[in-house]
């Protein structure tokens, strides 16, 4: 029996992959943030799966096996299993704590949470596609619906499933103040300042339109956490699986060693 417990997560940004380690969530979040020479700089996003759980797709049991000290006393940092199409092959059931890094090692973790209230009527959004997409869109759809819409409605930039964020955008001053100055180039970066505001008003103004795309390149290595609104999901079809994100007071009373990293 090994002498370190084994963990099975499962990498969302900035690469996609399901990997054995025995770190615990909090060391294999700092190793792959600033500890490993293979990637060193930026935010790690991961969740835990259930180290029993299999699915013919992956060699979890001949992985885990691989997976003991090359030091004696020094726990196996990492072991990956698979890289390619990962996530759709993990059932929603398996997940368990999501972990937030930030760029200098301080890990988050956040919990499953009810979504019910995020499903209030209609009105524009900003979502950005995590994994395995990684499209910035606009959408007049609520988190549930767009999930749904993007695993099981569309084929051209869909996915089987996927993991994605809401950013808090007021919509109404980017669509007002949509003009460019040498000092301000609208409120994301790396993103086409007159994208924003088009994508917007074009869906305010055409009832049949429900989604539509604002950049090709993803955006969340460029913002801080403080951006996003609500938390995360996972989408499958009509299967979604939410992770709240604490609001800035609660990260400040509760989780202040991380909230002062941001």
């Amino acid at each position: 029996m090994s002498e370190f417990e084994k963990h099975l997560y499962l990498i969302l940004f900035p690469n996609e992959a399901l990997v054995v380690s025995q770190l615990t969530p909090e060391e294999f979040g700092k190793h792959y943030s600033i500890g490993s020479p293979r990637h060193f700089s930026g935010k790690v996003i991961f969740v835990e799966v259930d180290v029993n759980y299999r699915n013919d797709y992956f060699l979890i049991d001949e992985y885990l096996g691989r997976t003991e000290p090359e030091i004696p006393g020094r726990p196996k940092r990492t072991k990956f299993v698979k890289s390619y199409r990962v996530l759709e092959h993990i059932d929603f059931s398996a997940l368990q704590k999501l972990y937030l890094v930030t760029t200098d090692g301080g890990v988050l973790p956040l919990e499953k949470s009810d979504q019910a209230k995020y499903g209030e009527k209609s009105r524009v959004r900003l979502y950005q596609e995590i994994c395995p997409l990684r499209l910035l869109v606009a959408s007049n759809l609520a988190p549930h619906q767009f999930g749904h819409y993007i695993t099981g409605e569309t084929l051209s930039k869909g996915a089987p499933k996927i993991f994605f964020t809401q950013y808090d955008i007021d919509v109404a001053a980017v669509v007002e103040h949509n003009d460019v100055r040498a000092f301000s180039m609208g409120p994301l970066p790396n993103v086409n300042p007159t994208n924003l505001p088009t994508a917007f008003k074009e869906l305010q103004e055409d009832s049949n339109k429900i989604t539509k795309t604002v950049s090709l390149n993803p955006n969340l290595d460029f913002v801080s956490y403080k951006a996003i609104k609500h938390g995360f999901w996972f989408s499958g079809g009509t299967e979604t699986v939410f992770f709240r994100m604490p609001g800035m007071d609660e990260l400040h009373d509760k989780h202040n060693s991380w909230w002062r990293r941001l």
